[in-house]
């Protein structure tokens, strides 16, 4: 049986944005996966907290697609995720509404992916960073996969990279949807960029 995906994506200035305008296009068009346009819909940021709950609940696995903003999200997803994800509804007593989904960011960074390390200037990886997103996930019940990100996202100069990048979102997001990513094995990881990003021809 099939997943079903939810895409919520956030960047509040997508048009500046090469990068995350072509994954959102990617992942709007692999079938079984609907994408959720987060500045579009809340401009004001007003989020209809009922209308999200109920999407939200229909989809076994909901990626969270934003750039990399200060070590975590744009502030519309932060907000998403501080008002969607309410007590007794997400977690709590009788709160399980997102128990055995999937969570996963699929995010852009600026920075080179040597800066996140031990030995770089963020000197955390992105799993370290993103330790709120996964630990929000594990408290909702939720299994939580390793960041699939693309780093130094604004160098234009190699467009092979970002083709490279966004055929691996659309197969991992196929095979998320054909259940055919082995999710243990994945969760170990510290990202899952490598698993996916290999130029034409390499595999």
């Amino acid at each position: 049986m099939q997943r079903s995906i939810l895409v919520l994506y956030a960047h509040p200035r997508t048009e500046r944005s090469q990068a995350n305008r072509r994954l959102k296009r990617v992942a709007e068009g692999v079938d079984g996966v609907t994408v959720a346009d987060l500045y579009a819909e809340y401009p004001t940021y007003e989020i209809d907290v009922d209308r999200e709950q109920e999407r939200v609940s229909r989809y076994d696995a909901v990626v969270f697609q934003h750039p990399v903003y200060w070590y975590s999200a744009p502030a519309l997803m932060k907000e998403w995720i501080d008002l969607v994800l309410e007590w007794r509804w997400a977690y709590g007593p009788g709160g399980e509404a997102l128990r055995g989904k999937l969570w996963l960011n699929a995010v852009t960074a600026g920075g080179a992916q040597a800066a996140y390390g031990p030995e770089g200037r963020n000197r955390l990886d992105l799993r370290a960073l993103f330790s709120p997103f996964e630990q929000t996930a594990m408290l909702c019940g939720m299994t939580y996969l390793p960041p699939f990100a693309l780093f130094e996202a604004n160098n234009r100069r190699d467009r092979s990279v970002l083709d490279a990048h966004a055929a691996g979102y659309a197969k991992l997001l196929r095979d998320l949807r054909e259940r055919t990513l082995d999710i243990e094995a994945a969760s170990g990881l510290r990202g899952l960029a490598g698993l996916y990003d290999k130029p034409a021809g390499k595999g």
